[in-house]
């Protein structure tokens, strides 16, 4: 794809440290900018030890937090107080300080499994102001984004753009297995997307995907092939 046609772009790094510097800066000014437009904004977030020093530097950002809405693009389904639960995380380290007072809305309910309670996830999100202002994903060295895996029962109707905006069920490769996500129509549903990777291989993993190829075999391929949202890659080694 010519550069000049692209939706993807690039910011490469030397250091983690100055990844999370940069991505924290545009983060908060994306939302900075929301606000000054007068409406209240959103911003969704991945899990994971990826993004927690980001989520620790914009917790001090000084914003209004009170007419920002937190959720979450995917959570394994767990309680909310088990150490793999996304939503522990972002309350442990986002949702504290100037952030505290920011809206949150999780996506793990009672249901006993994601399939169950997946409409109830979706429904719960009814408040959250959309587009996304921002939304913020990491991606796994199998080229998952979300909870989107390749080869995952329903995956090939989960990364079709032109499907409804809803929550899927989906199994992960590793424990814990059940896992929930936004399918790619509600994430698209955004002003911007930013992609955080750091490594090599999962660089090797991100110029394999920007090739053809089947979204179902490297999922965030489906991602970066769109021309709906721009997306933003953000990689240190």
């Amino acid at each position: 794809m010519p550069a000049a046609e692209s939706n993807v772009h690039e910011r490469r790094f030397a250091s983690a440290a100055a990844l999370t510097e940069a991505l924290a800066g545009d983060l908060t000014a994306q939302l900075a900018a929301g606000l000054a437009a007068g409406r209240e904004v959103s911003l969704a977030v991945p899990g994971g030890r990826s993004p927690v020093a980001l989520f620790e530097r914009v917790s001090t950002a000084v914003l209004a937090w009170q007419r920002v809405w937190v959720t979450l693009g995917d959570e394994r389904w767990v309680e909310v107080t088990d150490a793999a639960s996304n939503e522990r995380l972002v309350r442990d380290h986002l949702l504290r300080n100037a952030a505290a007072v920011a809206h949150f809305v999780g996506l793990k309910n009672e249901a006993t499994d994601p399939r169950s309670g997946a409409r109830a996830s979706w429904a719960a999100l009814t408040p959250v102001p959309r587009p996304f202002e921002l939304v913020l994903l990491g991606m796994g060295e199998d080229g998952h984004f979300a909870s989107l895996f390749p080869d995952s029962p329903g995956s090939a109707i989960a990364l079709d753009g032109t499907q409804p905006p809803g929550c899927v069920a989906m199994v992960a490769p590793v424990a814990p297995r059940a896992r929930l996500s936004l399918n790619l129509s509600a994430l698209l549903n955004a002003r911007r997307i930013a992609l955080l990777i750091t490594g090599a291989a999962k660089w090797g993993v991100y110029e394999r995907a920007r090739q053809p190829g089947a979204s179902t075999e490297l999922p965030v391929r489906a991602l970066l092939s769109q021309q709906r949202v721009p997306v933003v890659v953000y990689w240190a080694p």
